[in-house]
Order: structure tokens, then sequence, then C-alpha cells
């Protein structure tokens, strides 16, 4: 199923995507080229393979939780564009 380039302007319209009439050709084959690879993955048998959440057999591969020595107020509030005493200044969200 290849697509046509009229279907490629509704998207590039829904995305608000003002592409010129090159990149309208290159992408028209692009993703034409992805669906018919998508296509062809569809076709192939895959009764018996249970669904995978990751290639590999990993389980718990989270570091230690150890403590360590963190950043000082003065250092995580440097940076802050609204700094109000020891915390992040930011607008109210109920007034």
């Amino acid at each position: 199923m290849s697509l046509t380039a009229d279907q490629i302007r509704w998207v590039a319209h829904l995305a608000r995507l003002d592409l010129s009439e090159n990149e309208l050709q290159a992408i028209t084959r692009t993703l034409s080229a992805v669906v018919d690879y998508i296509n062809q993955l569809n076709e192939v048998n895959t009764d018996g393979v249970e669904p995978l959440a990751h290639a590999l057999d990993l389980q718990n591969v989270f570091r230690e939780d150890e403590p360590a020595p963190s950043l000082t107020v003065d250092a995580a509030l440097a940076n802050a564009p609204d700094r109000q005493g020891d915390f992040y200044g930011v607008p109210p969200v109920l007034e």
C-alpha cells in the first residue's frame, strides 16, 4: 500500500507543516517505504510467540540505592528565575 501525495499533504496539513513540492515527493517516497515495511512485518506468522517488553530477559537492572551527597540549596537554586528564600518562586495556580 503506497501512500499518495494527497494523503501526505493531508497529514502535513494536520501537523501544520508547509511542504514544498520537492519535500512532498521525498516524504511520500519515504513514508510509503515505511508503510510497506510495516505491512511486510504484519504478514509474518507470530502464532505462539509471546509478546515482549524487551528483547533480552532482564530483571532488576537498577543500581543499588545508596545515599550520596546532594546539592546545597544555593547550588540547586543558582539558576532559578525567581528564588523566594530557599524555594522556587512560581506563579499562583489558585487565586
